[in-house]
């Protein structure tokens, strides 16, 4: 899950401190394709550090993730875990802040948009020549492979810099008894268009007195979320060479304005992310789009308010194709020693195993990225047969494009341009294509 906002600061004269003590990898092309990974023998005694967003996440989130670890050290006595929550918003800033002080933990797990800055300036290593070719292929395959829009999302340039670890798509979540209480049979109804969407919303809020609809992705944390509806309609947030920003053209103005409708409409809440998920979990709102990572604790506030949950894939704009695009993390290894590399390699074989995904999917409600353990005869499936709220979430797997990461230090600050573009045009009555569009410019300007 991501619904906290990733954000550094990186000054010049750390970034170029930076580049000096990271010293990145070369590049897929220039090594030996079964790379250069030391091997540990069982009296090689390690100590690493493994910083985990997810640790600073109580309850099933930071028990699953330390139960995982605890069995990884069970299972290799030779290896010991120091597991740190990230002290930072941003694990990306961090890590950055840990190599200036002279160190950085061994095995970090950053969020997508971090991908460039952690490829090019953190120093990140490059799997493909650390692991090599057939130890990639080995870990991405196996009885459960990756699915292969899921293997790709951490490559760089040519080169694997991080192995896809936990994420989600945006899901429609919705509300059943409020539906009801509306008149409405939430089985039957249409909620495939954003059209549809809003009709209902109506419906709803008249019969509740209030907004009946939220959406996380329109406001400050949910820029990963708001990437899959711009592509949805057609537009992008940077053009495909990666030179230009694109959230001012006219499909990504029309998306905003859709949004900003049905906030007119009096249909969709003008809430904080944080305040979107506790209002849906209390049964407050009846149409709510956010991570499916979110599925046990909304499972859990509709059994203690005696409401009924049920997830549906997103809504199109029109006829139009949906194109999710995911939250969640890639695991990078920021050692240097030859040693540290190899038990870093094994911790992240074990939190990216079957066995790992089970544990994840099951206690936290990641999609699993090995899919086909969620077939007949896998170890999900009788899981997700049980738990059908799951299967949105795995059917829009199939379409997923990647969370894009920006170009150059001042990611972070693109991130917050847009999104306070997005919430200034939607629920503070700026017009929209004049903010949309001067957004872009100075966003444009951060990236060169």
């Amino acid at each position: 899950m991501n619904n906290r906002i990733r954000r550094a600061g990186f000054a010049g004269v750390a970034v170029l401190a930076l580049a000096a003590l990271a010293g990145c990898a070369g590049t897929a092309s220039a090594v030996d394709s079964a790379g250069s990974m030391a091997t540990l023998t069982p009296d090689d005694k390690v100590t690493i550090t493994f910083e985990s967003y997810n640790l600073a996440q109580a309850g099933a989130w930071s028990d699953t993730i330390t139960g995982l670890i605890d069995e990884f050290m069970a299972e290799h006595p030779n290896i010991t875990v120091n597991a740190q929550p990230s002290s930072s918003t941003s694990t990306a800033g961090s890590v950055q802040q840990q190599l200036l002080a002279g160190g950085a933990p061994d095995v970090a797990q950053l969020t997508f948009n971090e991908l460039d800055f952690a490829a090019t300036t953190l120093g990140a290593q490059n799997l493909t020549a650390l692991v090599g070719e057939q130890g990639l292929d080995d870990e991405f395959g196996g009885e459960y492979p990756y699915h292969e829009r899921a293997r790709v999302l951490a490559d760089w340039d040519g080169a694997t810099y991080g192995i896809p670890y936990v994420f989600s798509t945006p899901v429609l979540w919705i509300n059943e008894s409020l539906f009801e209480q509306a008149g409405l049979d939430p089985k039957t109804i249409d909620l495939s268009t954003w059209d549809a969407i809003e009709a209902a919303g109506q419906k709803i809020s008249a019969s509740t007195g209030g907004p009946s609809v939220s959406i996380s992705c329109t406001v400050t944390g949910g820029n990963w979320c708001m990437q899959g509806l711009f592509r949805s309609n057609g537009a992008q947030v940077l053009s495909d060479d990666r030179s230009t920003i694109e959230f001012g053209s006219d499909a990504a103005v029309d998306t905003v304005q859709t949004f900003r409708d049905m906030f007119d409409a009096g249909v969709l809440a003008n809430q904080d992310s944080a305040s979107m998920y506790e209002a849906f979990a209390q049964g407050k709102t009846a149409i709510h789009v956010n991570t499916s990572a979110l599925q046990s604790a909304f499972m859990g506030g509709a059994k203690a308010a005696g409401w009924t949950l049920d997830a549906r894939t997103l809504p199109a704009f029109g006829d139009k194709d949906v194109i999710p695009t995911n939250s969640g993390s890639f695991l990078a290894i920021f050692s240097t020693d030859a040693k540290k590399q190899a038990a870093a390699w094994e911790l992240i074989q074990w939190m990216t195993s079957p066995h790992a995904y089970e544990t994840i999917s099951t206690g936290i409600g990641y999609l699993p990225l090995r899919n086909t353990m969620t077939e007949e005869g896998g170890p999900l499936y009788e899981w997700v047969e049980a738990n059908p709220l799951v299967k949105p979430n795995l059917q829009q797997l199939d379409d997923l494009q990647p969370w894009v990461s920006y170009p150059g230090d001042s990611y972070a600050q693109v991130d917050t341009v847009l999104a306070t573009a997005i919430e200034e045009s939607i629920f503070f009555g700026k017009d929209p294509a004049a903010t949309m569009q001067a957004a872009a410019e100075r966003a444009q300007g951060l990236i060169k």
